[in-house]
């Protein structure tokens, strides 16, 4: 089975790893757990509180696939985790590397988004709340995730085509993550389609 490890934060986003971990082991066979750097108690911005037994000690022993790093407005903020060693060091051992909206800037801040296409929430977001980030040359401004040399972005507005990604990063068939893309993406087919 296809490991996943997704890390939460105080704060983090609701709608951000919903689509990837419920769906992804509910259907699609991926092994999901939920990581923290301090384990126990978090709450998200919408004030689920979710108790995260695993600290990132679990990372090392487990070697998951993935390292998914959920958004929230801790990444920010000047007390955002210093997650560097840890996404490096999954980059490294061949694990997929994932980011979020605010989680952009935790890759941004291991210097992983330096030299892959990328995305985020917009060009000025990377630049102003991560000092390293090099990487504005391949920048893509799109409103869907990017996926490169193992390395998955997306916007906070992504959340469908961030599951979708990872999922393709990981050997999920293609068939299985176009059918995933169309089942969410149909209401705004109807919409479209209401509006000709």
């Amino acid at each position: 089975m296809t490991k996943v490890a997704v890390l939460l934060t105080q704060g983090f986003a609701d709608w951000e790893y919903g689509v990837l971990c419920g769906l992804g082991q509910g259907y699609f066979g991926l092994e999901i757990r939920f990581v923290t750097p301090v384990p126990g108690a978090v709450t998200s911005m919408g004030g689920l509180v979710a108790r995260v037994v695993d600290g990132l000690d679990l990372l090392e022993a487990w070697a998951p696939d993935a390292l998914v790093v959920i958004g929230g407005t801790i990444w920010e903020r000047p007390e955002a985790p210093d997650v560097v060693d840890v996404l490096r060091a999954a980059h490294r051992r061949g694990a997929v590397v994932a980011g979020i909206c605010g989680g952009t800037l935790a890759l941004a801040r291991a210097g992983l988004l330096n030299a892959v296409r990328h995305t985020s929430n917009d060009a000025a977001f990377l630049g102003t709340h991560a000092d390293s980030y090099a990487g504005s040359a391949t920048y893509l401004e799109q409103p869907t995730a990017v996926s490169d040399g193992r390395v998955v972005t997306a916007a906070g507005t992504a959340p469908v085509s961030f599951a979708a990604e990872v999922m393709a990063a990981l050997d999920v068939p293609a068939e299985t993550v176009h059918q995933l893309k169309s089942m969410l993406g149909g209401e705004h087919r109807a919409l479209r389609s209401d509006a000709a």
